[in-house]
């Protein structure tokens, strides 16, 4: 047998070799095979629980009145109307508003917040000041500090863009009530009384002036 023949033979054995070798390391295919499932995308894998909607709750809101609530409607109004509004802040000037108009109240003097007050109120705080007047009567009274605040209602009207927020505050004081003869006739300047009141405070969203006036009081 010549030399190319005896070469052609190895070569030959050594291609043989070499299939036997990749068909047991990776197998055969036989036929048409499915197509590897595709991969689920992002949407379709997230349980259902851990969705979230875009941007997510307003916190500012939720924190103080319940999601689903007209109250939170209305706050997200007010928002959309004049995006600087904060319902936090809003409830940290009321805060602030409170002490000083009660004060204002019951110190007999209301030229410094009579801007916070619309003018049914004023004109209500007013006529309650000129009767103790009248009959003599002084108070004296200290303020304690608020121990509780909270928004109780909320309301938006679109066509004037006027928002209104009813807030419920419990306050700490000490008060007395003095006769023409300067004797106490009611309270005690040691006894801490505690006082709750609901008073509603509006505004025009969206304008310059960013003062709310105290329109409505209540228990």
């Amino acid at each position: 047998m010549n030399s190319p023949i005896i070469q052609l033979l190895v070569l030959a054995g050594i291609a043989v070799f070499l299939i036997l070798r990749l068909r047991n390391v990776l197998g055969t295919r036989e036929g048409f095979e499915k197509p590897p499932a595709p991969i689920a995308n992002t949407a379709e894998r997230r349980r259902p629980d851990l969705e979230v909607i875009e941007g997510g709750p307003d916190r500012d809101i939720t924190d103080h009145v319940d999601a689903d609530s007209d109250a939170a409607s209305a706050l997200a109004a007010m928002k959309s109307a004049e995006p600087s509004f904060g319902v936090s802040d809003f409830l940290g000037g009321a805060r602030g508003a409170y002490e000083m108009i009660l004060m204002a109240f019951e110190n007999g003097d209301l030229s410094e917040v009579r801007p916070f007050l619309s003018d049914d109120v004023y004109e209500a705080f007013a006529a309650v000041i000129e009767d103790r007047a009248d009959k003599g009567l002084t108070i004296e009274a200290t303020f304690g500090g608020v121990t509780d605040i909270a928004i109780q209602d909320a309301e938006f009207d679109a066509t004037t863009s006027e928002g209104e927020i009813t807030v419920r505050f419990t306050c700490e004081m000490t008060s007395v009530v003095r006769d023409k003869a300067g004797d106490i006739i009611e309270g005690s300047p040691t006894e801490i009384k505690r006082q709750r009141d609901v008073w509603s405070f509006a505004r025009t969203m969206g304008v310059g002036d960013p003062n709310w006036q105290l329109v409505a009081t209540g228990e």
